[in-house]
Parts: C-alpha cells; sequence; structure tokens
C-alpha cells in the first residue's frame, strides 16, 4: 500500500482536565501554543520532527515514477487519474487544537494515495445521516439507477451490441453486497470498472486463477482493493446524485473551515450522467492516480475533527456513531 506524502502528526493525548474548554481553530487562523506551555516534553518533540525528516520514504517524489516502481507489475497499472509529485517533508503537531510544532511547507497540496478512503467513509456516513441510506445492511444494487456513461466503449463496432448504462452490482453475486461489505472491503465485489478489473488490484501469484478465482461470500473475507472502492465511491455518487467533492465540501470542509486548496478527482474515463447532469465519479485513492489532493493544515483540521468524534465546536458534523463504527473491526479482519 502507498505510504502518506503528506507527513502529518496528529498527537492523540487526551486529558481529564476540565477547566480547559476545547479549542477549535477559525477558518482563518490557527492558534500556536508552546509545547512546554501544554505540559509537553520540547524535547521529545523535536526527536519526533527529526525522526521525519530523515525517514522521507526512498521513493522518488515524482509519483508516476514511484507508482511504476510500486505497482509496475500488476497487469492494468497504468494511471488513469492525475498524480502530482510530491514535495519535501512536511508536518504539523496538533495537540489539544492548538499547533505545537509544524515543519515544512504546510500550505502545499499533497497527494494523500488511500487516505482518501476515509473521505470516501464519511459521505456515505452522511448519505446514512439525511436518510438517504437507510441502512448500511441494505443491498446496495437496490438503491442504484441505470449507470449512465458519458464516454461509451466504441471497441465493438456492432451498433446492437453497445449500451450507454453499466450495472455494477446486478451480478448474482454482487447483488449480495450491502453497504456495509464495501465500507469493509470485504464484499469481493467482482467486474471491472473504469477499465481496471477487480482481480488486477495486488493480484494473486496464480495467473491462471486470476480469472476464475473463487467468489467468497461477502463479508467472510477482506481484502484491499481500490476498484472495490471506487466502486463504493459511484454507488454514493448515485445515492446523492451530485459529486462527491461537493458532499464532502459543503457538509464537513467548509463547517471545519478548511482552505478551498484541495481537489478530490477520479479518473479521465470516470464521467456519468446523472439527471442531465456531467459528474466525474472519483476515487477512493491513489493506486491508479486521482483521490484526494490535500495541504496539512486542512487534513489536520479533518484529523481533529474524526478526534473530536465528528463534533466541531458543538455542531455534530459528522455522527459519533459512525466514527465508532469506523473504528471497530469485524470478524474477517480483527
Amino acid at each position: 500500500m502507498k505510504k502518506q506524502f503528506v507527513f502529518i502528526l496528529l498527537c492523540l493525548c487526551v486529558t481529564a482536565s476540565a477547566q480547559v474548554k476545547s479549542y477549535f481553530p477559525a477558518a482563518d487562523q490557527w492558534e500556536r501554543k508552546t509545547p512546554t506551555s501544554l505540559r509537553v516534553d520540547s524535547n521529545l518533540i523535536q526527536q519526533a520532527i527529526q525522526y521525519a525528516l530523515t525517514h522521507e520514504t526512498k521513493y522518488p517524489r515524482n509519483l508516476m515514477l514511484s507508482q511504476a516502481m510500486q505497482f509496475g507489475k500488476e497487469p492494468f497499472s497504468d494511471p488513469i487519474g492525475p498524480m502530482a509529485s510530491r514535495g519535501p517533508v512536511a508536518g504539523v503537531i496538533v495537540y489539544k487544537g492548538f499547533i505545537i510544532a509544524e515543519w515544512g511547507n504546510l500550505n502545499a497540496v499533497e497527494m494523500v494515495n488511500s487516505v482518501t478512503k476515509s473521505m470516501v467513509s464519511t459521505v456515505v456516513g452522511l448519505a446514512v445521516q439525511k436518510g438517504l441510506i437507510r441502512s448500511i445492511e441494505d443491498k446496495v444494487y437496490s438503491y442504484l439507477p441505470p449507470i449512465e456513461l458519458v464516454n461509451t466503449p466504441t471497441t465493438d463496432q456492432n451498433p446492437i451490441h453497445q449500451t450507454a448504462f453499466i450495472y455494477p452490482f446486478d451480478s448474482e453475486h454482487n447483488q449480495k453486497i450491502n453497504w456495509n461489505h464495501l465500507l469493509r472491503q470485504t464484499s469481493d465485489w467482482e467486474g471491472v470498472l473504469w477499465g481496471k478489473p477487480d482481480w488486477a488490484d495486488r493480484p494473486s501469484d496464480k495467473q491462471d486463477e486470476w480469472t476464475t478465482r473463487k467468489r467468497f461470500e461477502p463479508g467472510t473475507v477482506y481484502k484491499y482493493n481500490d476498484t472495490r472502492v471506487n466502486a463504493l465511491a459511484l454507488a454514493a455518487t448515485a445515492v446523492w446524485r451530485k459529486p462527491l467533492p461537493e458532499v464532502l465540501r459543503e457538509q464537513v470542509m467548509q463547517p471545519i473551515g478548511a482552505s478551498n486548496t484541495w481537489a478530490w478527482t477520479g479518473y479521465k474515463n470516470a464521467w456519468i450522467v446523472l439527471d442531465g447532469k456531467m459528474i466525474q465519479s472519483v476515487s477512493g485513492g491513489g493506486h491508479f492516480g486521482g483521490g484526494l489532493f490535500i495541504n496539512a493544515y486542512d487534513m489536520a483540521r479533518f484529523g481533529l475533527l474524526t478526534l473530536r468524534k465528528g463534533n466541531w465546536n458543538g455542531k455534530q458534523i459528522i455522527a459519533e456513531d459512525w466514527i465508532n463504527q469506523s473504528l471497530t473491526p469485524t470478524t474477517a479482519n480483527t
């Protein structure tokens, strides 16, 4: 799995002091405090910073090259979404809501790869909060309209074989999949989405089994798989009936005071039509390019929101129960 290239340290220490009111940074400022003023050992903070500076990933900062080195042996591994070269190591340490240390260029917008999956989970959780998804135990296929593609495949020249629609959850196996299976990567979703087969993502070394693999009952086997997360993102887009970055911006990032410099992108071929509008179905990570690009300050705000169980200065943005469910393991992956 790719490492997060924006090095962010969120100090999760919680004290029982009832005298200190929880601090939440305003949109246009973030208060700094010295470590010692909050009874934090400044020497240990410096050691942590030095460790970060001297343990940068050995992969190239050119992420196209880095992706090729990590996943080039996989079939169909070429990126089809945008990628951006990362900058030097940068980080911020937040304690009790205050910034107590920072280094590097924290305004640099960096590709955060699979941290994007937290955003996918969040927009699905918000759909549950608003009743767009009645229960995460519901079968996904029952929520989806036919997905109209903007770019209809043209490899088959027979016009009666052409279709403008895809039905990603209509196979006998995929109809068994519920939202919870997709969220926990236990769905064993089968198929090809945006040109990426499910079996081509971190495939078995037994090549003759790639297309004939055993199907596991949803919920029984865990498998880290970006194609299946992208299927979840597509399903969530269909439920919201608008772009997921728009949902994230309006429901989360603006309320917590994030900047407007972040971007959440998909693949060049991942365009659909919903209610007469062209919408890009965004990706859940950077495995094939795309995903979330964000600076360290904005990422730290999202981390602080998560630490505070979805509450921001008295407003419950993400349901606390959703945060708790996100931290609960399953029997398939304990």
